[in-house]
């Protein structure tokens, strides 16, 4: 029987990203799991067999059911999310918005794409405007929508409500990322135990480049950074899942501790104001304890969708630091995305 959701599909299923898909969309009000696509080796087998389940909720047993199909246009349902690597997913994702699809991406390979929204949903949901001048969108309908990456996302969701208040000149941000988030196997473990690895390949470019054009404007003309300075150092380390930032920035104008821990507490966004169902209900809380976030205790903040804030205090160089965490492939991939897909059903895009 019809159940009335949105059919949808998951590129990339059998990988952690794509895991997380599939935990997350079990029992969704809006969007109902239909289709599940993988590696031409994996095309033909049940989902249960092909894919070594990481997450520490059982794989549900309708997914497990599911027989892969071949990473093609044909077939697939309309709405898309994107799980891939980069170099794939600069060839497949095109592939299905010009056969109609709404991809929504967590892949680096079109964020920034001049024509492709990089959104958040709190942060700059009016750059989904840019859809209209794709031309995948002219040609059949179809588009690409992404999220930021994992390191990026928790960070801007910080850096909005002070932006968007008294505007930002410089930020500095130096990451302790998960291992997790190098998907699986990810990193061996006779490299990561007892050890910091100084270097995510292309990480810090990602931040910088990402936090400017989600905390930016658009045009006609298309997108415009915004104009702060940033610096960005990443590092990976032993924790299995959260990326801790410390971070430090320098205001546009002055603002006192109390007045930047208001912008935080106070700061909403469209996803809270439409009650989307993945939405956290306070995007950035702020967390009293002087040692505090830690990733054990608090990624998984309302569900891992709320980015936790906290350590402010006066920094000697610019105006304030302060410490972020953000569940990376909760709120910095897979959630990311399904709030950005229901961001877009609710702006009529997904009709």
């Amino acid at each position: 029987m019809p159940s009335g959701k949105i059919p949808v599909g998951i590129l990339g299923a059998t990988g952690i990203v794509g895991q997380r898909f599939v935990q997350m969309l079990e029992g969704h009000p809006w969007f109902e799991l239909t289709w599940l696509a993988a590696s031409e080796r994996s095309a033909g087998r049940c989902y249960g067999e092909a894919a070594r389940w990481q997450l520490k909720t059982p794989l549900p047993l309708r997914a497990a059911a599911m027989q892969l199909s071949v990473a093609a246009p044909d077939g697939a349902p309309k709405v898309i999310f994107a799980a891939l690597d980069a170099a794939v997913a600069a060839d497949l994702e095109p592939q299905f918005a010009q056969a109609g699809h709404a991809v929504i991406s967590n892949s680096s390979a079109l964020r920034m794409h001049p024509q492709v929204p990089l959104v958040i949903p709190e942060v700059n949901p009016g750059h989904l405007k840019m859809l209209e001048c794709q031309k995948w969108r002219r040609a059949s309908g179809g588009f690409v929508v992404t999220n930021p990456n994992c390191s990026a996302i928790g960070l801007v969701l910080a850096l909005c409500p002070l932006h968007q208040r008294f505007g930002l000149r410089q930020v500095i941000a130096v990451t302790m990322q998960a291992v997790s988030g190098a998907g699986y196997p990810g990193v061996p473990a006779l490299d990561i135990l007892g050890n910091i690895i100084p270097y995510i390949a292309r990480e810090e470019e990602k931040m910088e480049e990402e936090a400017r054009k989600l905390l930016g404007g658009m045009d006609q003309g298309g997108f415009r950074p915004a104009e702060f300075a940033m610096s960005a150092q990443c590092n990976r380390v032993a924790v299995e899942d959260g990326h801790t930032e410390s971070v430090a920035v320098k205001l546009g104008t002055a603002a006192t501790a109390e007045q930047v821990l208001a912008a935080w507490q106070e700061f909403r966004g469209i996803a809270q104001q439409r009650a989307l169902p993945s939405a956290p209900t306070q995007p950035v809380v702020y967390l009293e304890a002087g040692d505090r976030p830690q990733p054990r205790f608090d990624s998984g903040l309302d569900g891992g969708m709320a980015t936790s804030v906290g350590r402010l205090r006066p920094c000697g160089v610019l105006d304030w630091k302060f410490t972020v965490l953000s569940h990376n492939t909760i709120r910095g991939a897979a959630g990311a995305a399904l709030l950005n897909a229901e961001l877009l059903k609710s702006e009529g895009y997904l009709d």
